[in-house]
């Protein structure tokens, strides 16, 4: 919708692309994929291209393709563990459910829905003290079993639904896809979407916290919302590009906002793909050649926070604060994809802007987690910068960030779009071997 209302053209991967410089462009794959693009007025087909790479996917609970169940008169929702979430957060919340749902049309059509169902709909009680002295020592749980989110009581009497007849394995295998899911909760599912229940072919539903975002602190200071990890840079990215003037630039300002980070990459839709490599080689007609030495990609993703009450988990010289700005990542063992030579254009084009920026390393004796970086990079040659804003509580249901650390990515990113080119161009890393 942002793009839309900014003049962003959608393109279909499968068509011919008609590109035209100072045009705006997009493209999703899968509905959780997307790459958007703004040409400089003044773009050549083989100039580069500045890229800020995101991810949407975050750590949740996914709806079982089959998830009814049903114990001691309770009807229960079974979920797959998504990501390396930290699932003791997801005990005693009040969650919603949103995702995709695939329905058939007229003449036997498939198309995709959007659904959220925005209310207090599930909930996964933890079990009394009374009968685990021992859960303020070590709260233990199996994730198959005891984090299954309570959707309601049975009542089938009451509901006036007929009893099930009980089907075979085959005729269970075979039977329709709505009818491996809780009657009342597809039925919610379809008025949500507004279609008929067996007209649900399929769906990748999440469970969401129910609590809204905001502000928190003495003077409102942090930003306390799920999937901070990583919307908050997908979100900045997304505002830079709609805010690029194209007037006066001859380079291509993109977004990639891949699904799939947060369990490795490597999907169709995920920053291992070939699309990157795809896209560009359509943006520059084939001179891909001469487009990759002139780019270069921002991989943004957050950043740990200095921890109060666990500081020795951090490096002792580096230690983001919030809303001390975004913060470049470095890895020796390239966990990370930053060169000394991205980070010094990246200081540079901070100062230039009077863009407070930060830097961040992690301890020798603890492990280093890693983001699309170094995967695209690897694939495409370009150049690349690791950053993020700085966050607490990261993988947790609710995160805890800086309310100013957002606009502060967006002023960076937005300088990227704008001048990253001039300074590219007169900067060299190569030039060093000239001097032996």
């Amino acid at each position: 919708k942002v793009l839309r209302n900014s003049g962003y053209t959608r393109l279909e991967e499968h068509k011919e692309w008609a590109l035209k410089p100072g045009g705006q462009y997009f493209l999703t794959r899968n509905s959780s994929t997307l790459i958007a693009f703004a040409l400089g007025e003044k773009f050549i087909p083989g100039n580069g291209c500045q890229i800020i790479g995101a991810h949407t996917d975050s750590p949740c609970l996914r709806v079982k393709q089959r998830s009814k169940h049903e114990t001691v008169g309770y009807s229960q929702v079974r979920c797959e563990c998504y990501g390396g979430g930290i699932w003791a957060t997801w005990f005693d919340r009040d969650l919603k459910l949103a995702g995709k749902v695939m329905v058939r049309g007229e003449g036997g059509s498939i198309s995709a829905r959007l659904a959220h169902i925005d209310q207090p709909l599930l909930h996964i009680p933890t079990l009394a003290i009374h009968l685990d002295r021992t859960v303020n020592e070590a709260f233990k749980f199996n994730k198959e079993e005891h984090l299954l989110p309570v959707l309601g009581l049975v009542e089938k009497e009451l509901e006036g639904l007929p009893v099930e007849k009980k089907l075979s394995g085959v005729e269970k295998q075979q039977a329709p896809f709505h009818t491996h899911h809780t009657p009342k909760l597809v039925a919610l599912l379809a008025d949500n979407i507004g279609c008929k229940v067996d007209e649900i072919l399929g769906f990748d539903l999440c469970l969401a916290d129910y609590s809204p975002a905001g502000f928190c602190g003495l003077n409102n200071e942090f930003l306390m919302a799920p999937r901070q990890d990583n919307l908050v840079n997908a979100w900045a990215g997304l505002r830079a590009l709609a805010d690029f003037k194209t007037a006066s630039s001859s380079n291509a300002a993109v977004l990639c906002l891949y699904d799939h980070e947060e369990v490795g990459s490597q999907s169709a839709h995920g920053a291992g793909t070939e699309l990157t490599n795809l896209v560009l080689r359509r943006i520059s007609e084939n001179k891909i050649e001469l487009c990759i030495p002139q780019s270069f990609l921002l991989s943004a993703d957050q950043v740990h926070a200095v921890h109060p009450n666990y500081v020795s988990k951090h490096e002792a010289g580096f230690q983001p604060a919030l809303n001390g700005g975004v913060a470049i990542k470095h890895n020796s063992n390239q966990r990370y994809a930053t060169t000394a030579a991205g980070a010094a254009m990246i200081r540079e084009l901070a100062r230039r802007n009077n863009i407070p920026l930060q830097e961040v390393m992690v301890r020798n004796d603890s492990p280093c987690g890693s983001t699309i970086g170094p995967i695209i990079s690897a694939n495409t040659a370009i150049r690349t910068v690791d950053l993020g804003c700085p966050q607490l509580s990261m993988h947790s249901i609710r995160e805890m960030g800086g309310a100013n650390d957002p606009y502060h990515a967006v002023r960076l990113y937005s300088a990227f779009y704008e001048q990253f080119g001039g300074i590219d161009a007169v900067s060299c890393d190569d030039g060093a071997l000239d001097d032996e």
